[in-house]
């Protein structure tokens, strides 16, 4: 075994140190066969497609690496989610907000960075304090799938966000993605550019995406609803359905043996 290790092969071994891998799970992850016993031995030079999946998976700078720079990682994952437009009031002081309806949304990935195209929004000023210094845009929900928090033509509000890196696990956002926009809870997997879009009907089964895929985050910070009056009788039926269980068991304790 070679003692004296050039600088890549001992800051190989010690990603995979870090990161707590064993060799061989090392090698999966980095498309190598069996293990990566032979390369931390310097038995086996790095390959250039081993330091790009390094890059790419772990964001692992080359020149790090190779002993050339300080700076340990590279933020290759970066997507930049903010609005490729926003709409400011008559005085350019302050900004609009949005709203984009079912129909609307069909078209608005296809056109997000087309200042005409969203000309045909209805746009209009918040007068709450809440939703000022940031920028806001409207929703229109659509299916059910985010039921019984969301129902269809329900309204989320949502915030930019300025990154994927800034979202949080569990929260739900408006995700623009190149063919969509969804309405979704947010899983973030580690060391992956994949995320999971997940429904809080347990119907739908859990979205995967490539990071690629996001053109712009929202975060949801509050819903216009119209259905109320409808969650109010569901609830009144499930109390009264109740009273009437806990009568029956009350009035069978009551009868003669």
């Amino acid at each position: 075994m070679k003692t004296d290790l050039p600088p890549e092969i001992k800051r190989f071994k010690q990603i995979r140190e870090e990161n707590n891998f064993t060799q061989s799970e090392f090698a999966e992850i980095l498309n190598i066969k069996n293990s990566t016993s032979d390369i931390e031995r310097g038995k086996t030079k790095l390959s250039g497609q081993v330091i790009m999946m390094l890059l790419k998976v772990l964001e692992v700078n080359p020149l790090w690496l190779y002993g050339e720079s300080f700076q340990k990682k590279l933020d290759v994952h970066h997507i930049n989610s903010m609005p490729k437009i926003i709409s400011m009031d008559d005085t350019n002081s302050r900004e609009n907000m949005l709203l984009v309806n079912q129909k609307a949304a069909a078209g608005y990935p296809q056109n997000i960075g087309d200042a005409e195209w969203y000309h045909q929004l209805p746009a209009f000023e918040m007068p709450i304090p809440q939703f000022r210094n940031a920028t806001y845009r409207g929703f229109q929900v659509e299916g059910d799938s985010m039921e019984p928090n969301l129902h269809p033509e329900d309204w989320v509000l949502g915030k930019s966000v300025e990154s994927l890196q800034q979202a949080l696990n569990h929260k739900v956002y408006v995700f623009v993605l190149q063919d969509s926009v969804l309405v979704k809870k947010l899983h973030k997997h580690p060391n992956s550019h994949k995320i999971s879009l997940i429904s809080t009907n347990s119907y739908y089964p859990p979205y995967e995406v490539e990071t690629s895929e996001i053109q712009e985050i929202w975060e949801v910070t509050s819903k216009l609803t119209f259905s109320i009056n409808e969650n109010s009788e569901n609830s009144m039926l499930k109390k009264l359905e109740q009273s009437m269980e806990d009568l029956k068991i009350q009035l069978n304790t009551l009868k003669p043996n």
